[in-house]
């Protein structure tokens, strides 16, 4: 059967009132064919979405509304394995995780696009072989920083690496440290690595009918539009970060495929 995320509008909820939601979503489900997989919550944000195996949109929603009343907003169908590169699981936590995180994970990521500048004429000059090496040895550096900051690769995109990480915090903390070690490598290397990254943040079903559209779409327009060795991010980072960082107004910029212009953050890497 197709897998399916629903959003939900919760205002004025508590994460008690959605996992008795849930409860009773998984005491209807049986009647429909339907299984409800998991959920996260946002409670500052009001929102709530719903990991649902079922026939089709309409069956789902028809346990929600028997089960509690709360029908989803929007609902998109979704790959299981992206939803578990972007978000990192597709079921219920273990109850020691929740009493770990004191909270129900709230599915808002932070995106992070990395590009090796100009990488077509590296492997013109180098070859494919020793180009390949510094694909791996940028993948490496990359990984690492992931890794040490609790992020996820979602995908290679052949010169660069897009990854999912949980708030703008940690995904800024990533992208510093990745740059930082791209300088240290480039200290040590003949050839050198210069690396452009760009950052948005944002829910899974927004304005797109695709997992974090918007969001994929809008760090990777800021990783095209960054200069080599800088970091670009978006004035929803900037939000979310609150005092956390100094970073550098750039003003609007228009990006591709986006009608309206956004507001654009430089952070400095050193």
């Amino acid at each position: 059967m197709p897998i399916f995320l629903d959003r939900h509008d919760l205002k004025g909820l508590t994460a008690t009132d959605i996992a008795e939601a849930h409860r009773k979503d998984l005491e209807v489900q049986e009647r429909y064919g339907v299984r409800f997989l998991t959920y996260w919550f946002d409670q500052a944000r009001g929102t709530a979405f719903c990991l649902v195996d079922a026939p089709d949109i309409k069956t789902a929603m028809r346990v929600h509304d028997e089960a509690h009343g709360e029908v989803a907003r929007d609902v998109i169908e979704v790959d299981l394995s992206a939803v578990e590169a972007f978000l990192g699981r597709v079921s219920d936590p273990l109850p020691a995780e929740h009493a770990t995180r004191g909270q129900v994970d709230a599915a808002l990521r932070a995106i992070l696009f990395t590009d090796i500048v100009d990488s077509t004429g590296m492997t013109a000059r180098l070859g494919d072989t020793r180009a390949l090496e510094m694909i791996r040895a940028h993948d490496s550096i990359v990984r690492r920083a992931l890794k040490d900051n609790d992020g996820r690769e979602v995908k290679h995109t052949g010169d660069g690496i897009m990854a999912s990480l949980e708030g703008a915090e940690p995904a800024v903390r990533c992208a510093r440290a990745i740059q930082q070690a791209f300088d240290a490598f480039n200290l040590a290397s003949r050839e050198k690595l210069r690396v452009r990254i760009g950052l948005d943040i944002g829910e899974p079903v927004a304005d797109s009918n695709d997992l974090f559209g918007t969001t994929v779409q809008t760090a990777a327009r800021l990783c095209e539009a960054a200069e080599p060795e800088s970091i670009l991010v978006s004035g929803d980072v900037r939000d979310a970060l609150g005092d956390a960082f100094d970073l550098t107004e750039l003003g609007l910029r228009s990006l591709k495929g986006f009608a309206r212009p956004i507001a654009v953050y430089a952070v400095p890497c050193r």
